[in-house]
């Protein structure tokens, strides 16, 4: 390995030749560097740096625990096992398993010397999910072993707030020793098995995270606190890895938010290969590999490119219709910012109406966003048959279905996904999920499924369900409060200058609400509501 890092005739195909070698060295020596600071001045100029390869995985050796005064804790005996906090957490830090009660004294034994810890009280639930429902079944009840990795926790809150109603987390001041329970916590997690098969219930598709083939995203990645984009690939990665295996897919990213966070030197949070390409071609760059893929015998894997809305629908947008109309078995997943936030937030043709971002600044002359948002939804459905889904990660069951219906599907797909960015959106750490559901609920950016193989027309094919009172112009509440878009926007920095000192939305405000009401209705007659 020393002749590969040093020597200026090493090619390539040494590297490929050595590359479970070169792995561990990256890890041990060049990880190790940055993590205690030394790189900068002992590391050599290496081979990994001129080729711009990271080994995968390398992001779960960061650690974050820093970076935030405090950590969420569990309260047991208020869980139910529903995993919405582990499926939101755009970070990988919070994890579960299923442990057997036959098992629990086995591993207090062999782990921690015949003492529980604090995991007889604190970590371990006995839920009716996983102890009374299997036991009914005839299966060994189970106990739900909830754990937070505080290397990985950034402390944004949000799986708090995913918990809701239950309330069986909390956020809890970091002190030396809650960081060394914390950690001790984990460690024992992580040395106990995967969990069996027979906890994991395939109609609970939020239950793929106790799958070890779901892992795929280790977390560690230098995504802003909360981020909305991190939890949207974690699960789209989590759906392919737990139905086709950990081998089964690649990545083609497009320069972005996502791209950054992922490979800023050395640290890789995927555990699959990926490559990031310009701007603008990823959709090409993935045609090729699908091209080679398939001459290699590996038709089944799966291919998806990953991109934010200004790579699929500015810049991107005309290699993105020439891969749909290829009619190559490739799935894209759109990271929906409604911004170009890895630039300093300037508008997309993603962007509502009225919103305020860089180059559409809210002044007196200029008021915010004047040009109707881009639809990519509707476009890519008069590509002829081409898979389209528009969801969320807040809801789970829609995306998890999306995902698998999108890589069950023999051609192209396309998933634009509602991404909330915290500092463009003026949105706190913790309201990813929340904001998601607010824009689902105020036809911002509603849910739609268009799918080709239901039918031979336009109302067969495309299905609203998800979205409340599909046959209304607005969702009302229980209350009689009316979630329009107007009630969306007050409840974000980005919309914050079109509203005056009493609350009264300006002429520009208006104008969004009834451009989002004529995309509610256009997508209604689609489905043969109108």
């Amino acid at each position: 390995m020393d002749t590969l890092t040093t020597s200026t005739e090493a090619s390539p195909l040494d590297l490929i030749d050595s590359l479970d070698v070169y792995a561990s060295d990256f890890r041990d020596r060049i990880v190790s560097g940055y993590n205690c600071g030394t790189a900068e001045k002992d590391l050599d100029a290496d081979v990994s740096v001129a080729l711009s390869w990271i080994p995968g995985g390398t992001a779960r050796l960061r650690d974050f625990s820093y970076i935030a005064p405090e950590l969420p804790e569990l309260i047991a005996d208020k869980c139910v096992g529903c995993m919405e906090c582990i499926t939101e957490c755009p970070d990988t830090a919070i994890l579960a398993k299923v442990i057997p009660e036959s098992e629990l004294e086995r591993t207090a034994n062999v782990i921690l010397g015949g003492n529980l810890y604090s995991l007889d009280r604190k970590q371990l639930a006995k839920t009716t999910k996983y102890y009374d429902v299997p036991k009914k079944k005839g299966i060994e009840g189970g106990y739900f072993f909830l754990t937070i990795d505080p290397a990985r926790c950034k402390g944004c809150a949000e799986c708090v707030v995913a918990c809701g109603e239950h309330g069986a987390l909390k956020m809890v001041a970091k002190t030396d020793a809650s960081l060394m329970n914390a950690r001790t916590e984990f460690s024992i997690f992580d040395s106990l098995p995967a969990t069996r098969r027979e906890y994991i219930q395939d109609k609970v598709l939020a239950d793929m995270m106790l799958s070890h083939d779901a892992m795929l995203y280790t977390g560690g990645a230098g995504s802003c606190m909360g981020c909305g984009e991190a939890t949207a690939i974690r699960m789209m990665l989590a759906a392919t890895g737990f139905v086709y295996g950990q081998q089964s897919v690649g990545i083609v990213a497009s320069t972005g938010c996502n791209t950054v966070y992922a490979s800023t030197y050395p640290y890789n949070p995927y555990e699959v290969p990926w490559t990031n390409s310009l701007f603008e071609n990823s959709p090409a760059v993935a045609m090729g590999v699908r091209g080679r893929w398939d001459q290699l015998g590996w038709s089944d894997k799966k291919i998806w490119v990953i991109g934010g809305d200004g790579a699929m629908l500015d810049i991107g947008f005309q290699s993105l219709s020439r891969m749909m109309m290829s009619g190559m078995n490739i799935k894209v997943l759109i990271l929906d910012t409604q911004v170009y936030s890895n630039t300093g937030g300037q508008a997309s043709t993603a962007s509502f109406v009225s919103q305020e971002a860089k180059m559409s600044s809210v002044g007196k002359i200029h008021r915010g966003k004047s040009e109707r948002r881009k639809e990519i939804a509707q476009i890519m459905m008069m590509h002829p048959d081409v898979f389209v889904a528009q969801t969320t990660a807040a809801h789970i069951n829609h995306f998890y279905r999306a995902i698998i219906a999108a890589n069950e599907y023999p051609g192209p797909a396309i998933i634009n996904v509602y991404t909330p960015c915290q500092p463009e959106h003026g949105i706190a750490d913790d309201q990813s999920m929340i904001q998601a559901k607010h824009a689902v609920d105020s036809r911002a950016f509603p849910l739609l499924v268009h799918d080709p193989r239901k039918g031979d027309t336009i109302a067969s094919r495309v299905s609203l369900a998800g979205n409340p009172a599909s046959h209304e112009d607005w969702f009302v509440n229980a209350d009689g409060t009316q979630i329009d878009f107007i009630h969306f926007a007050r409840t974000e920095g980005r919309f914050a200058k079109q509203f005056d000192k009493e609350g009264t939305p300006t002429p520009e405000m208006l104008k969004a609400q009834e451009d989002r009401l004529k995309n509610w209705h256009i997508l209604q007659e689609l489905a043969g509501y109108r």
